[in-house]
């Protein structure tokens, strides 16, 4: 499934016509996006294919298509502080985004089937955490996993602000995923081939919404045990977080305050726009694009207004040409994580400074 947006060369150029073919609609979701490399949730061996807008599977590891989870994030309209469950949470892709949306005092849990594939999502995680440039510009609502099959799910669970299910669902499974969610919550899941969107507006109102038309794997159905009975799935619980966790939080947000007032203060009225380099160029004045409808595939052509004076022809030119006025001197610098670098400055104990930093290797 996918295929409704060009191929990217690197994850921002992905990104890029994900925006530009309108799957990626809002500023929080762009970011999410950008901060999470589609390729590191790969096998080496696979990821050449990383920026298609293609579903990847692999033995039990699955990602779906960049245009699927794109309207799945949109669809869910997220906010700091919300609950949500993922179930068939897998690499742990999306539910990572999802926690750079959530920030530290989300809920962010996760039910999968395979318990190889929620090594992989652990492995995934811990070198996001570890690793990426990103992390510390957003304050993470870390997920958590657990093995089991989502149709098992323990009756007395507590109910959460947006759920996703990443597998066909059933019209004999319909209500039991509505009540996973509280009132006023947001479900999206494959519903009879549609990505729908179900809005709980009461303890028994809904509201329906189709979003698109899919093709997902069903969900497996329950193996019962010897006995009989089923094996219920029993979520994580809401923990309070400790005091030395809050601290930790409370001291990054204090340094992230005064790094952004120290560049106030030297920028003047404010932080002054950075020079613009022009990545590399991504062509994208005509796109083809696939509208999925009622199990019909159409392809169309999306023109930038541009176009109707200005050839790509022509544009490519004009785009040579800036590029060889600039001198060659010019080139972005690295990006400088302000944070690390603040925190590693304070006449701190080395333990302290490292836990402010989550034990990062960058």
């Amino acid at each position: 499934m996918g295929g409704a947006v060009s191929a990217g060369e690197d994850n921002d150029e992905l990104i890029d016509n994900l925006k530009e073919a309108q799957y990626i609609r809002t500023e929080l979701v762009e970011q999410a996006f950008r901060a999470i490399d589609r390729a590191d949730y790969y096998l080496e061996e696979f990821k050449e294919n990383a920026y298609k807008d293609l579903a990847w599977k692999h033995g039990n590891i699955h990602l779906s298509a960049p245009c699927i989870y794109s309207e799945v994030m949109e669809a869910l309209d997220l906010q700091p502080g919300l609950s949500f469950l993922n179930l068939g949470s897998g690499t742990g892709y999306l539910s990572s985004m999802v926690g750079l949306i959530l920030g530290p005092f989300g809920v962010n849990h996760g039910v999968e089937l395979h318990s190889d594939v929620i090594e992989y999502a652990k492995q995934k995680l811990d070198f996001f955490i570890k690793t990426s440039d990103s992390f510390d510009k957003f304050e993470f609502c870390e997920p958590s996993f657990v093995i089991g099959n989502c149709l098992e799910i323990s009756p007395d669970c507590t109910q959460y602000d947006r759920v996703y299910c990443g597998a066909g669902v059933q019209k004999e499974h319909e209500d039991y995923m509505k009540n996973l969610l509280k009132v006023g919550g947001i479900l999206v899941m494959p519903l009879e081939e549609k990505l729908t969107k179900i809005t709980r507006t009461g303890p028994s109102a809904w509201e329906t919404k189709k979003i698109l038309a899919v093709s997902f794997a069903p969900l497996i159905q329950p193996s019962h045990a010897d006995s009989g009975k089923s094996r219920l799935v029993h979520l994580p619980p809401v923990a309070v977080r400790s005091l030395q966790d809050l601290a930790r939080i409370a001291i990054r947000g204090t340094i992230k305050k005064l790094i952004h007032q120290e560049t106030v203060g030297k920028s003047g009225n404010g932080l002054k726009s950075p020079p613009k380099f022009k990545r590399r160029r991504v062509r994208r004045r005509r796109m083809e694009t696939i509208v999925f409808l009622d199990k019909e595939v159409f392809a169309s052509r999306i023109s930038n207004p541009s176009d109707d004076n200005n050839n790509s022809e022509d544009i490519e030119d004009d785009t040579q040409e800036e590029e060889e006025t600039k001198p060659s001197e010019l080139k972005p610098d690295p990006p400088v994580n302000f944070l690390r670098e603040k925190v590693l400055s304070l006449p701190l104990p080395d333990p302290l400074k490292y836990y402010l930093l989550y034990y990062r290797e960058k």
